[in-house]
């Protein structure tokens, strides 16, 4: 079986399942055994009595050690497994926590139902659990434009961006990605504690995603009902984002429902002036987001299409 048929299984387990509390309740989830090592490694080896140069060079002997151990406990683990159907199944299975199909609509739309219903407080409480921004200060166009943009971003980390790497690399491709995503999202932070501990394994994560994120931003345009405006806004605002990644997906989905997204918004009682994507489109309400949610289930529809049909090409 090739890995596009295996994240194909995968990619359909996670949508029926996702992850159940029962089982997060019991062993936890992958996601967190590697978040738990990095916090292990990071509060011995990050520390003030290493000068800038030094936390730099620590940080990325780190993140390579660690992806190490997972990338080759991953390889070692498929390697033994038997040819045929019960070890392709396995490796279905060892992928499927991998992938936030079910997780990130269920976020989404945990933000969508109360904001549709006129809720802002109840919407505010559920943005706060998937952006970092003070929830406080949004209104409804602000709950509405932060969930976009989470949904535009992490469908590029969370779903398109590992399936992209299991297709390429099976298994170990997969959790290379998760560990260097987790890496990103715990210490690849712009600030004093995380500047240089944590530079390489920002880069590294950009460079993974540059791939990923623009497929994201294609699947997004395709699926939306303005494909040309939507890759078309997608190509000269891409760029538009602190992030080399993320702007591209979030520029389509802006083009794509014809909203506004991004611009400023305030972190930690600070206010970031970020540039708008799609500046002179007016700004989400709360039919958006629910138009959003139904855009991104046929991305997942035509990225499930696709790994089919990568896998017949392949030969399963």
């Amino acid at each position: 079986m090739s890995f596009a048929a295996i994240m194909f299984v995968a990619l359909g387990i996670d949508a029926v399942l996702g992850w159940p509390d029962r089982l997060y309740r019991v062993i936890g989830h992958p996601v967190t055994w590697i978040g738990r090592a990095i916090s292990y490694g990071e509060g011995r080896l990050n520390a003030n009595r290493f000068g800038s140069g030094a936390r730099m060079v620590l940080g990325a002997l780190f993140s390579m050690g660690l992806l190490a151990v997972w990338v080759g406990g991953a390889w070692g683990v498929c390697a033994l497994l038997p040819d045929g159907w019960i070890g392709w199944t396995i490796m279905a299975v060892l992928a499927w926590p991998l992938i936030a199909a079910r997780s990130m609509y269920c976020h989404v739309a945990d933000v969508a139902r109360p904001l549709c219903a006129g809720d802002l407080g109840q919407a505010r409480e559920a943005v706060a659990m998937i952006v970092g921004r003070d929830p406080a200060a949004l209104d409804t166009t602000g709950v509405a434009r932060a969930a976009l943009e989470s949904l535009a971003e992490n469908t590029s980390d969370g779903i398109v961006a590992p399936v992209f790497w299991g297709v390429l690399l099976g298994v170990p491709g997969i959790v290379g990605y998760k560990v260097i995503n987790t890496l990103d999202s715990m210490i690849g932070h712009r600030t004093a504690r995380y500047e240089h501990f944590g530079k390489f394994a920002a880069r590294l994560d950009d460079v993974v995603n540059l791939v990923p994120a623009r497929l994201t931003g294609i699947l997004f345009a395709i699926c939306s009902h303005r494909v040309y405006p939507a890759l078309r806004g997608m190509w000269r605002d891409g760029g538009h984002h602190r992030s080399p990644n993320a702007g591209w997906p979030e520029a389509a989905l802006a083009y794509g429902l014809s909203v506004r997204l991004s611009g400023p918004r305030v972190y930690h009682g600070q206010m970031a002036a970020e540039p708008y994507v799609n500046e002179s489109a007016v700004d989400p309400q709360a039919d958006d987001l629910a138009r959003g949610l139904r855009l991104y289930m046929r991305v997942m529809v035509a990225l499930a299409g696709a790994l089919g049909l990568c896998a017949i090409v392949l030969g399963l």
